[in-house]
C-alpha cells in the first residue's frame, strides 16, 4: 500500500539538509583570559573554613533551624569583611516561601554586593549552604569557597560589580536560586555556581553547563571557566559528550542551581568536583582539589570583569568534534527527516481511502491508546493535589537525595493499579464503540504513522531535539504500515523495540547520571509530574506518544489478515494463462487448420 519509490525519492531532501548542515559547522568559542594571578585564594583557610561549618552545622535541611542560623553565620561574617565605602559589601538578607524537600519552607538567602568602577553587568556567584545529609562537607565546600572569594574580592577593585549569593533549597529543588532569579533587578552578565568543590573523587564534566529548559549556558563563559579549570588543577575539566548534551537537549532537567539560572535567562554555569551526580553524604574532600577549583572560579571572574558582555541567549547548538553545530541547522535536518514518512504516510492515506479502508476509524482507536497513559497522570496530578506527594520541588534532586519509602511504594503501585485498571477501560470502551482490541493490519500500521507524525510535528514546533526521538520510529514502522510484506511477529516485534531503543536510551543515560534504580526511576518521574516539572501539555503529548507506542505493538502481534482471494472462503478461478497452465497448442487458442498444418 506504501511506495517504496516515493520514500526513496522523499530521502533526497534528507542528504540536502546534512550537506547544509556540514557547511553550517562553527569553530568553538576562544576562552577568555585573566590579566592576575589567582593565588589570593587560599585553600588551606577555605578547607578550615569548610569542616567547621560542617561541625558547627551539621544539621543543615533546607529551611530548617540549622540552615536559617548558618544564613545569620554567612551574613555576619560577609559584614565584617566591611561596607562599600571601605571596599566591601553591602548586605542584605531575602525571606521567600519555596518547595524543598520536606515541603514548602521558608528560605533566607543572603546577598553580597561589592559594586564595580563602571557600569557594566555584574558577575553573579552563587553557593547553597543547605544540605540533605547531616554534615556533608563536600557540599559545604561551595559556601567555604564563597566566603573565601568573598575575602579577596573585598580587598581587589573590580570593573564589574559582584554578587555573591548564599542560597538555601540546593539540596533538592533550587527553590533558592529560583528565587534569587527573580528578585535581582539588575543585569547579570554570568553567574557561576559553586557546587562541591572539595570532593576527592573527582567525575567529568566538572563544568556543567545544563539548563531546566532549552538550551545552556554560552559556549564562551563554559570555554573560559573550562580553560581556568585546567590551567589550576593540572587536569582537563572534560567536555559534555555528544550523548549527555542531546539528552540533555531532547529532556532539559539538570540537577543543581545553574539549571533554573539558565532557564531564567541568567548565563550560568556549575562548577563541581563530583560532575553532574553531586557528592554523596559522606564524601572525602581533598584541600588540593578545593584549592585548585576555588583558583579556577577566581580566574574566571577576573577573566570576565575585562571582557566584553557575555550574550544573555541560551543557545542550542552541538558540540561535535570541536565544531558546534547551530540550532537552525538541527531543525532542518530533523524536518527533512520527517519528510520522507510523512509523504509517504499522506500518499498511503490517500490510497487507503479509494480502498475505502477506515483509516479515520482507526486513528480514533490509535488515539484511545494513549487513555491509559493520560490516566495515571492525571492520578499523579490529584494525588499531588491532595498533598499526598508532599509538595515536591519541580526539578529532580540531586543523587543520594531520593529516597524509595513507603509512600514511593504505595504511590508507585496505586498508579500502576490505576494503569492497569484504564487499560481494562479502555477495552470496554473500545468493545462498546465497535472497534475491537486486536487492530485491522491493513489499515492500523498506518493509523500509527499518522498520529505519531502529528505528535512529532507539533513537538518540532518546540523542540526540534524531542523530535529526534521519533525519527527512527517513523522509518521503521512504515513497514507495520505495509501489509502487504507479511512479516512475521518476531520482525515486527523487533522493529518495535528498534524504535522505542532511542527513549530507552536517553532514560538509561538519566538513571546512570543521576543513579537511579528500579524503583527511583519511576518514582521520580511521578515527582517531576507533581512538581509541575512536566506540565500538562508535555505530559498530554507523551502520553500520546507512549498510545502509539502501545498500538504498535498491537498491531505486530496481531496476525495478517489473510489474502483478499481467500477472505470469502473460496479459491478464484485462474483466467489469465501462463507457462505454469500451459497445456498445448490448443490452450493457446490453436485452430483446427493450424493443427492440421
Amino acid at each position: 500500500m506504501l511506495s517504496p519509490r516515493l520514500y526513496r525519492a522523499a530521502l533526497v531532501p534528507a542528504a540536502i539538509a546534512v550537506a547544509i548542515a556540514s557547511f553550517s559547522l562553527g569553530g568553538r568559542a576562544t576562552p577568555l583570559q585573566a590579566s592576575f594571578t589567582p593565588d589570593a585564594f587560599e585553600g588551606a583557610r577555605a578547607l578550615a573554613d569548610t569542616r567547621a561549618l560542617a561541625a558547627g552545622f551539621p544539621d543543615r535541611r533546607a529551611g530548617g533551624a540549622g540552615d536559617a542560623e548558618l544564613a545569620e553565620h554567612i551574613a555576619s561574617m560577609l559584614e565584617g569583611l566591611g561596607g562599600t565605602a571601605g571596599g566591601g559589601f553591602s548586605v542584605r538578607e531575602l525571606h521567600t516561601e519555596g518547595q524543598t524537600l520536606d515541603g514548602e519552607r521558608t528560605l533566607t538567602t543572603v546577598l553580597a554586593q561589592r559594586p564595580g568602577s563602571t557600569s557594566a553587568p555584574a558577575v553573579l556567584i552563587v553557593a547553597h549552604r543547605d544540605a540533605a545529609a547531616r554534615g556533608s562537607e563536600a557540599e559545604m565546600s561551595g559556601t567555604a569557597a564563597l566566603l573565601e572569594l568573598a575575602r579577596v574580592f573585598a580587598a581587589r577593585e573590580t570593573k564589574r560589580t559582584v554578587i555573591l549569593a548564599s542560597t538555601s533549597g540546593g539540596s533538592g529543588g533550587d527553590a533558592g536560586a529560583a528565587a534569587l532569579a527573580s528578585q535581582i533587578h539588575q543585569p547579570i552578565d554570568a553567574a557561576i555556581v559553586l557546587g562541591d568543590l572539595a570532593s576527592a573523587r573527582v567525575r567529568r564534566p566538572e563544568v556543567v553547563p545544563y539548563s531546566d529548559a532549552l538550551g545552556s549556558a554560552p559556549a564562551l563563559l563554559v570555554r573560559t571557566v573550562s580553560d581556568a579549570v585546567a590551567h589550576q588543577t593540572g587536569s582537563s575539566a572534560g567536555a559534555p559528550s555528544l550523548a549527555g548534551q542531546l539528552a540533555h537537549l531532547i529532556l532539559p532537567l539538570a540537577p543543581g542551581e545553574q539549571g533554573v539560572l539558565d532557564a531564567r535567562g541568567i548565563p550560568a554555569v556549575l562548577v563541581q568536583a563530583s560532575g553532574e551526580r553531586g557528592p554523596a553524604p559522606g564524601a572525602a574532600i581533598s584541600g588540593e582539589r578545593l584549592e585548585g577549583l576555588g583558583r579556577a572560579v577566581l580566574n574566571s571572574v577576573d577573566a570576565l570583569d575585562s571582557a566584553p558582555d557575555i550574550s544573555p541567549a541560551m543557545p542550542s547548538s552541538v558540540v561535535l568534534a570541536r565544531k558546534t553545530v547551530p540550532p537552525w541547522a538541527i531543525r532542518l535536518l530533523v524536518a527533512a527527516l520527517l519528510l520522507a514518512p510523512a509523504l509517504v504516510a499522506v500518499d498511503g492515506l490517500a490510497r487507503a481511502r479509494r480502498r475505502k479502508l477506515a483509516v479515520g476509524r482507526w486513528t480514533l482507536w490509535t488515539l484511545s491508546c494513549a487513555l491509559p497513559f493520560l490516566s495515571c497522570t492525571l492520578f499523579i496530578y490529584l494525588l499531588s493535589a491532595l498533598g499526598v506527594l508532599g509538595g515536591m520541588p519541580g526539578v529532580p534532586p540531586p543523587s543520594g537525595v531520593l529516597g524509595f519509602g513507603g509512600t514511593a511504594a504505595t504511590v508507585l503501585v496505586a498508579a500502576l493499579l490505576t494503569f492497569a485498571l484504564a487499560w481494562l477501560l479502555w477495552a470496554m470502551l473500545v468493545g462498546r464503540l465497535a472497534f475491537g482490541t486486536r487492530p485491522d493490519t491493513d489499515v492500523a500500521g498506518l493509523s500509527v504513522v499518522l498520529v505519531l507524525l502529528g505528535v512529532a510535528a507539533v513537538v518540532w514546533v518546540g523542540n526540534p531535539y524531542e523530535a529526534l526521538l521519533l525519527v527512527p520510529a517513523l522509518h521503521l514502522w512504515l513497514l507495520l504500515a505495509s501489509p502487504e510484506l507479511r512479516l512475521r511477529r518476531s520482525v515486527s516485534l523487533a522493529l518495535v523495540l528498534v524504535g522505542l531503543a532511542p527513549l530507552a536510551v536517553i532514560v538509561a543515560f538519566f538513571a546512570h547520571q543521576l543513579s537511579l534504580g528500579v524503583g527511583t526511576l519511576p518514582w521520580s518521574v511521578a515527582l517531576l509530574i507533581a512538581g509541575g516539572h512536566i506540565g500538562f501539555g508535555s505530559a498530554l503529548l507523551w502520553s500520546v506518544a507512549l498510545g502509539g507506542l502501545a498500538a504498535a505493538g498491537m498491531v505486530a502481534l496481531a496476525p495478517p489478515r489473510p489474502l483478499p482471494e481467500l477472505r470469502s472462503g473460496r479459491r478464484l478461478e485462474v483466467t489469465i494463462r501462463g507457462p505454469l497452465t500451459y497445456a498445448g497448442p490448443g490452450s493457446l487458442g490453436g485452430t483446427e487448420s493450424a493443427l492440421r498444418r
